[in-house]
């Protein structure tokens, strides 16, 4: 009982360590990720992909409401899995930072740069006291002075750079199907058709163009660009997912 007890007080507290050396909220977030919706990024070299599974629970909710893919500066783009609400929180906390970069210094933000700012935030949340840390996970792609970029974020507040990542429900799955179909060599069209095949694996229906959002940016404009529907269409009805 006593045992119990103390695993309970290590359990509640936020900031306070195991004796394993656990931060047991932090692996809780972390399963929180793992509940939400999947998201995918695949870095080519003419430019980054993201691409997210967003779930739309009723026909008389709004797609568009249903917010996955965020704008963070003309140069980037974040894609989220976990609880939303967090999610917009930390890409409020990108939009700031990249703003004041440029009112700053006058030049766009490092994608780079931009990610551990937010990592930086996340973290904190880690070790404060009547907190809670953040329970979503987010993929930061970008391009800067022609490179294409794509970070990964934890919720201990640790970043990872990828050539391509999946994150949230069926992860595996995903990630499993990028890293047999994956080649340094695609261009931006093959990594849209990769990043949707990607979450296909995942998916036990035939994936739809309401089922998904996807956005760009290439190396040629380095400008964020959301793909229509109708061209998510096109690709999804002339090409074939082998799960």
């Amino acid at each position: 009982m006593q045992n119990q007890s103390q695993q309970q007080a290590y359990d509640r507290g936020t900031t306070i360590f195991s004796p394993d050396g656990r931060l047991y909220q932090v692996e809780y977030a972390r399963e929180a990720v793992k509940r939400g919706t999947g998201s995918v990024g695949v870095r080519t070299p003419d430019g980054v992909v993201i691409a997210a599974n967003r779930s739309v629970r009723s026909p008389l909710m709004e797609q568009s409401s249903v917010e996955k893919i965020h704008q963070v500066d003309d140069h980037v783009g974040i894609a989220s899995a976990g609880h939303v609400a967090d999610a917009r929180k930390l890409v409020d906390v990108a939009r700031r930072r990249a703003q004041t970069e440029q009112l700053r210094y006058g030049e766009t933000i490092s994608v780079e740069t931009l990610t551990r700012s937010v990592t930086d935030h996340i973290q904190e949340y880690t070790q404060t006291g009547g907190a809670r840390p953040f329970g979503v996970a987010l993929l930061v792609a970008g391009v800067e002075h022609g490179e294409p970029r794509l970070f990964e974020t934890d919720p201990s507040g640790t970043d990872y750079e990828w050539q391509a990542v999946a994150i949230g429900g069926g992860r595996e799955d995903s990630q499993a199907y990028l890293e047999e179909n994956y080649s340094q060599e695609i261009d931006l069209d093959g990594g849209i058709e990769l990043a949707l095949g990607a979450l296909a694996a995942t998916s036990e229906d035939d994936l739809t163009a309401d089922d998904v959002e996807v956005a760009t940016v290439p190396v040629d404009t380095e400008t964020y660009e959301a793909v229509p529907r109708d061209d998510l269409e096109g690709i999804l009805d002339e090409v074939s997912f082998d799960e």
